[in-house]
């Protein structure tokens, strides 16, 4: 897809939500679930750089991430142990 495209479409969003207003309950949940994502980021970014020296790595991709992001730590720990069992 053309980015000049998707860029008009992102900016067209914004200034809809400017001039309509955005409920607030649903934008409410978009930036918990936006937080606890990003939280999974860094917490298989961390877990990557330190698992480094065993040969442990967990791709960081979308499933990872929200099983991370929506568990925390029970949820990293669980996908580590997949890794070590199953690989």
């Amino acid at each position: 897809m053309d980015p000049l495209i998707v860029i008009s479409g992102l900016v067209l969003a914004v200034v809809l939500i400017l001039i309509l207003g955005a409920p607030i309950k649903p934008m409410k949940w978009v930036g918990f679930i936006g937080v606890k994502v990003l939280i999974g980021v860094l917490l298989l970014f961390f877990a990557n750089v330190f698992g480094a020296g065993i040969g442990l790595h967990i791709p960081i991709n979308l499933f990872t991430t929200v099983v991370t992001g929506l568990l925390g730590v029970p949820g990293l720990l669980s996908l580590t142990a997949l890794h070590i069992w199953i690989l």
